[in-house]
C-alpha cells in the first residue's frame, strides 16, 4: 500500500499519533503530584485555583496512601477545616483521569448525595479539563451521565446512599468510598458500610475502601473503630526550639483564662476570665509556647525535618491504614477561634460538637453516670424548700406523668442557661378514668408559687402525657381537649436518635363528633440524655440542675433508673435506654417538663423584666407641706405583686335551633387564617 492510497495522509497519520498515544501507559506518579499538576479548587472555596499541598503538607500522606503497597482499607478521623472531602475527591479524579476504573462513592443520605454531587462533585469536574475530557457527555450516545452513574474512559462512577441499600446492588467496582459514615444508620440489611465494602472483595489486590468522617459517640462511632483497627497515624510536628516530635492535642493548647487539663474537667472553664487572643500551643517537652505564626510554619515544615505521618499502633489487618487530624493541624485556622469555639460551645452545653468536630474524638457520654447519693447530697446542701421559686428562676413549667393509679406531676423553674430548679413534686392519688384526679389536676395548674422576691408565679406550659399501656388515653384526651390555649399540651413519647426532643404537633382526631386535639410528640431518646448530661453537671450555671433540700432520696432513685447502654444489631451498635430500677416516673415528669419549656420558647430576657416589674415597688409619695398626717388610704399594705397568668378559656355556648347548632353567615363566610406555624398560633 502506498501513500497515495489516501486522498488525506496527513490527517491519517495524525490519527495514527493520537491513537498511539493511548497505548502509552501513564506516568507512575503519586496521587498528590497529579492532583497538584491536574486539580484546581473551584470558586467559592476558602482558596480557589490549583491545589498545592503545601498549605497544608499532611493531605499529601492522607492522598497518596491509597498508592502504598500492601493498602486496601483507609479511615480518615478528622476534624473540620482539613479537607478530608477534598482529598477523597482528588483520590477519585486520580481514578478519572490518571488510572482509570469503576468505582462508587457513598453519602449517608440521597439529599447529602445530591449536595456533594451540585457543590462538590461536579464543580471540581467542570474546573478540572484533565478530568472533564475523560467524562461522557449528558445526553450522549458514548456513555451515561446523571445523578446517579458518570461514565467516563475506563470506567463509571456510581452514587450510592446509606438509607437505600438498593443503590449499591448490581454492580462492583476496584474501589469504593464512604463520606460521613457516623451519619449512616443501620438498615434491614445490616451495616450499609459492610455492605458497600463487599462491592469490592472480589477484585483482590485492585480493591481500596476509603472511608472518611467526624466522629460521634465513643463506642458508637464507626469511624473511630476503624481508627483503631487500622494503624492509627499521627502527624508528627517538631518544635523549633527543642526538636522534639509530638503529634498536636487539646491539653497542650493554654490561654489567659483555662483551668481545665482536658474535656474532663471542662466544667472548669465556665467563667468569664477568658483571654482566647493569648492562646499558644506548649511544646510537651520543653514548654516553649507557640504562637501561629510559629506553629503554622512547624507543620508545613514537618515532613522536610523527617517528621510527618507516623503510624502508631499495630493494625488488626497488615492493609489497613487510619489517620487522625484534629482541627488544630490546620493551617487555616488561628488558635484564637479554636478557643473561642470552644468556649462557646461550653457556655451553651454543647461541649460534644467541639470534642467532634474541632479535636476529632470521640465523644463520652456523661449523662449515664448519674448518680443518685451525689443528687441526694447537692440537695441536701440546698438553700431552699419545696414550694418556693429560688431568685435564679425566671419561668415555670409542669410535666405530668399517667400511670394506671394515679398522676405524677413537677413544678420546675427555669433560669439563663436552662438552669433548673426543682419547685414541687406532687402525686395525685386516683383512677385517670374518673374525674376526681383530673379535678385535682386542674386545681394544681391553675395555683401559682412564691418567687424568693416575693411575687407569685403562675405555669407558663405544662405537658401531660398521654401514653402508656393502662387503658387511660382516652381520659386523657377528653380532659386536654380545648386546653391548647392555656399552653397545657399533650404529648407522647416517640421519634428516634437525632430528632428533636419535640416535633410539631399532630391533630389527634379523638370520637367522631369530638374537638381534635393536638399531640405532640417527645423524643424520649434525646429528651433523656439531655436530662442525665444536665444532671452530671458539677458547678452551677447553665444545665445545672437544682432541688430543694426536702426532697427525699427515692426521688433520685426514679430519676437516675435508666441508664444508657449499647448493643449490636446484625454488628451495628444501637443505643438504647435500659430500666435499672422499676419506678422511673421522675425521670418521665422532668422530661415532659423540659418539652414544655421547648414548646413555649421562652424569652428569659422579656421573662426577668416582667419579675422585675412586678416586684417594683410603688413611688412613694410627694411629702405634703404643714406637716399633715397621711391618710389612712397611704398606710394600706400593699397587695402581693402576681405575674400576668395566661386566661382560661371559656366555652361559648353557640346558638340552637331545634337542637342543632346554627352558624351565622358571618362565620360561614369568613375567610380561613393563613400564615403562621404551630408555635406562633398558640
Amino acid at each position: 500500500m502506498t501513500a497515495h492510497a489516501f486522498t488525506n495522509p496527513a490527517a491519517v497519520l495524525s490519527a495514527l499519533r493520537r491513537a498511539a498515544a493511548h497505548l502509552v501507559p501513564p506516568p507512575d506518579m503519586l496521587p498528590s503530584v497529579w492532583a497538584e499538576q491536574n486539580i484546581r479548587i473551584p470558586v467559592g472555596n476558602a482558596i480557589p485555583g490549583p491545589i498545592n499541598f503545601d498549605n497544608a503538607p499532611y493531605q499529601r500522606g492522607m492522598i497518596d496512601v491509597v498508592k502504598e503497597p500492601g493498602i486496601h482499607q483507609v479511615d480518615y478521623m478528622t476534624g473540620a477545616q482539613l479537607g478530608k472531602t477534598t482529598c477523597q475527591q482528588c483520590i477519585v479524579g486520580f481514578f478519572i483521569a490518571h488510572e482509570p476504573c469503576s468505582q462508587i462513592f457513598a453519602q449517608p443520605s440521597q439529599g447529602d448525595m445530591q449536595t456533594f454531587i451540585e457543590t462538590k462533585l461536579q464543580p471540581m469536574i467542570d474546573a478540572n479539563p484533565s478530568i472533564a475530557r475523560k467524562m461522557a457527555k449528558a445526553r450522549g450516545r458514548e456513555g451515561v451521565n446523571n445523578s446517579r452513574i458518570k461514565s467516563y474512559i475506563g470506567g463509571w462512577l456510581m452514587m450510592s446512599w446509606a438509607g437505600s441499600p438498593k443503590t449499591a446492588r448490581g454492580r462492583s467496582a476496584p474501589k469504593t468510598h464512604a463520606d460521613e459514615v457516623d451519619g449512616m444508620v443501620a438498615t434491614a440489611e445490616g451495616d450499609f458500610v459492610n455492605l458497600l465494602d463487599q462491592r469490592a472483595a472480589s477484585f483482590g489486590d485492585q480493591r481500596l475502601q476509603t472511608r472518611s468522617s467526624t466522629p460521634t459517640i465513643k463506642g458508637v462511632s464507626r469511624i473511630e473503630a476503624g481508627f483503631l483497627a487500622g494503624d492509627q497515624r499521627r502527624y508528627f510536628v517538631p518544635c523549633p526550639d527543642c526538636g522534639h516530635e509530638q503529634f498536636l492535642k487539646w491539653e497542650q493548647i493554654h490561654w489567659n483564662g483555662r483551668k481545665s487539663t482536658g474535656f474532663e474537667d471542662a466544667d472548669l472553664d465556665l467563667h468569664d476570665e477568658h483571654e482566647p487572643e493569648t492562646a499558644v500551643y506548649a511544646c510537651e517537652e520543653c514548654g516553649s509556647c507557640w504562637d501561629d505564626g510559629t506553629r503554622i510554619a512547624a507543620i508545613r515544615g514537618a515532613e522536610a525535618a523527617g517528621a510527618g505521618w507516623r503510624a502508631t499502633a499495630k493494625p488488626k489487618t497488615a492493609d489497613h491504614a487510619s489517620f487522625h487530624a484534629p482541627e488544630f493541624l490546620s493551617t487555616f485556622r488561628r488558635l484564637r477561634d479554636i478557643v473561642t469555639s470552644y468556649l462557646n460551645k461550653l457556655r451553651i452545653g454543647d461541649l460534644q460538637s467541639f470534642v467532634n468536630v474541632s479535636a476529632a474524638e470521640t465523644f463520652e457520654e456523661r449523662g449515664e453516670q448519674a448518680d443518685p447519693d451525689s443528687l441526694l447530697a447537692r440537695a441536701q446542701a440546698s438553700t431552699y424548700t419545696s414550694g418556693t421559686v429560688p431568685a435564679g428562676g425566671l419561668v415555670l413549667t409542669a410535666g405530668v406523668d399517667m400511670q394506671p393509679d394515679r398522676l405524677e406531676v413537677e413544678v420546675v423553674a427555669w433560669g439563663e442557661g436552662e438552669q433548673s430548679w426543682q419547685v414541687d413534686y406532687q402525686v395525685l392519688w386516683g383512677d385517670p378514668d374518673a374525674p376526681d384526679v383530673w379535678e385535682e389536676l386542674e386545681e394544681l395548674l391553675s395555683g401559682t408559687w412564691e418567687h424568693e422576691s416575693g411575687a407569685r408565679m403562675p405555669l407558663l406550659a405544662t405537658c401531660v402525657d398521654t401514653g402508656g399501656t393502662g387503658g387511660n388515653t382516652q381520659s386523657a384526651y377528653d380532659w386536654l381537649r380545648g386546653k391548647t390555649g392555656r399552653r397545657i399540651f399533650a404529648v407522647k413519647g416517640s421519634g428516634k436518635w437525632g430528632d428533636p426532643i419535640v416535633r410539631a404537633p399532630l391533630r389527634k382526631q379523638s370520637g367522631k363528633t369530638a374537638r381534635k386535639v393536638d399531640l405532640f410528640l417527645v423524643c424520649a431518646d434525646e429528651a433523656k440524655l439531655t436530662v442525665m448530661r444536665r444532671l452530671a453537671v458539677q458547678k452551677p450555671g447553665p444545665g445545672y440542675c437544682n432541688f430543694p433540700r426536702d426532697r427525699e432520696g427515692e426521688y433520685f432513685q426514679q430519676l437516675t433508673a435508666e441508664k444508657l447502654v449499647t448493643r449490636y444489631v446484625k454488628g451495628f451498635p444501637v443505643r438504647e435506654w435500659h430500666k435499672m430500677r422499676p419506678r422511673n416516673e421522675a425521670l418521665d415528669c422532668r422530661q415532659y417538663a423540659l418539652a414544655a419549656l421547648k414548646i413555649a420558647n421562652p424569652s428569659m430576657r422579656r421573662a426577668a423584666q416582667r419579675l422585675g416589674d412586678a416586684v417594683r415597688p410603688s413611688e412613694p409619695a410627694v411629702a405634703q407641706t404643714g406637716g399633715d398626717a397621711p391618710s389612712p388610704e397611704s398606710t394600706k399594705p400593699a397587695p402581693v405583686p402576681v405575674l400576668p397568668q395566661i386566661p382560661q378559656e371559656e366555652p361559648q355556648p353557640a346558638p340552637a335551633q331545634g337542637g342543632r347548632v346554627v352558624k351565622t353567615r358571618r362565620v360561614l363566610r369568613s375567610p380561613k387564617v393563613k400564615g403562621g406555624g404551630w408555635a406562633t398560633r398558640y
